[in-house]
């Protein structure tokens, strides 16, 4: 499956914007689906997941409340609502699709493709 990321930019802080990811090759119901970021100089760190069927959920302590992740499966898509913007979420976002059927929704290893990233950037 191949993903791309988009709806990244300058917000200032307490701004929201919404981040989308379109998958192609594959319908996405077949894969949990995930968000993670990267500021400069630090790791990978896991933001959201959301469920094949995305009745469940699971976020990243930081975002928790802030943001929303949600998936449309006839459009093969996944977003990232984010609201209530800090300066501390500035990085690049990064969707991913997880194949298998493990528990480590919350570690890149887990994921199995990746989209290229869209920057956000919140200003203070």
């Amino acid at each position: 499956v191949q993903l791309q990321a988009s709806g990244g930019g300058l917000v200032q802080a307490g701004g929201s914007l919404r981040l989308s990811c379109a998958a192609s090759g594959r319908t996405t119901n077949n894969y949990l689906m995930g968000w993670f970021r990267q500021a400069p100089g630090k790791e990978r760190e896991f933001v959201a997941a959301i469920s094949r069927n995305g009745y469940s959920t699971y976020y990243a302590d930081s975002v928790k409340g802030r943001f929303t992740i949600s998936r449309d499966n006839a459009k093969n898509a996944v977003y990232l609502q984010m609201n209530s913007l800090k300066p501390e979420d500035t990085a690049v976002y990064y969707c991913a699709a997880d194949r298998s059927y493990g528990l480590s929704y919350y570690s890149p290893n887990e994921y199995h493709y990746w989209g290229q990233g869209t920057q956000v950037t919140v200003s203070s």
